[in-house]
């Protein structure tokens, strides 16, 4: 079993540099950061996760690829990834290559996941209806992958076109969300695999995963529950449902806030 880590990496927070030096020397395989471009002040939409109000980290979101650009320079073998980019919420094109040039500078150590948004004035500040989220967000990543993947590159809003480098290895792209016929649609469609937030209805949601997938005729997705609060007797679980990989949460908060908090979930790797 693989354990990552994530945290919102923010400006009052441990630096993302040093939480990844920690991260590799304890073991851990990956680092993954969220992204917020903004968080508009009439709180129109309640925080997705039931808080009363909307926790600090969210007003104070660094750019998850320039954070992980610095993560990957201190380190050598640590997988750096979004969990997740906001994909309605970019420009495609831009959005490629800044993935790509990561990756190639990395080594080939991106993994991008993506995700549909939750805050409506968020998404709605960025041109795009609430409504039309999902929609966007799988044109956009259609067209970021054929940016990564093809040497003349076409997709409908742009013309035939060069764009290098081109990542090493895919990059993999997940989905998140909540399980479902309409979200395991998306995964079976351009996803290496699903990221559900904690953990718990995995395994409910498994075969209706594995239908989409057959439907699309194409290899079953990975899951990589993400956002966990990790234990021995939790990621034992997470392996006999076939799972490699878990990404447990860390505080946004200082080093010595987070560090014993790391120390205690290296124990489990």
């Amino acid at each position: 079993m693989r354990l990552g880590v994530t945290m919102f990496a923010t400006d009052t927070s441990m630096p993302i540099a040093e939480l990844a030096r920690a991260a590799e020397e304890r073991g851990f395989d990956s680092l993954y950061v969220p992204e917020h471009t903004h968080i508009p002040v009439s709180r129109r939409t309640p925080p997705a996760a039931g808080q009363d109000e909307l926790p600090e980290e969210y007003k104070r979101t660094l750019d998850p690829l320039v954070a992980l650009s610095f993560a990957a320079a201190a380190t050598r073998r640590l997988r750096v990834g979004t969990g997740i980019l906001l994909a309605a919420q970019r420009d495609p094109i831009v959005t490629a290559k800044a993935i790509a040039t990561l990756d190639h500078l990395s080594g080939g150590r991106v993994v991008v996941g993506v995700g549909f948004g939750w805050n409506v004035e968020e998404i709605e500040n960025h041109g795009v209806p609430y409504g039309r989220r999902r929609e966007v967000a799988r044109r956009n990543v259609l067209a970021m992958q054929a940016l990564w993947r093809d040497d003349v590159a076409a997709f409908d809003g742009f013309e035939p076109s060069w764009c290098w480098p081109k990542p090493q290895n895919g990059p993999p792209v997940y989905v998140g969300g909540a399980a479902g016929p309409k979200l395991f649609a998306h995964v079976a469609e351009y996803a290496k695999g699903w990221m559900p937030i904690g953990g718990s209805g995995i395994r409910a949601a498994l075969p209706v995963l594995r239908e989409a997938c057959e439907k699309a005729e194409r290899p079953m997705a990975e899951v990589i529950p993400f956002g966990t609060r990790p234990t021995r007797e939790k990621l034992d679980y997470f392996a006999g449902l076939g799972i490699e990989e878990a990404v447990a949460t860390l505080p946004s908060g200082p080093a010595d806030t987070v560090l014993p908090i790391l120390d205690d979930y290296a124990r489990l790797i």
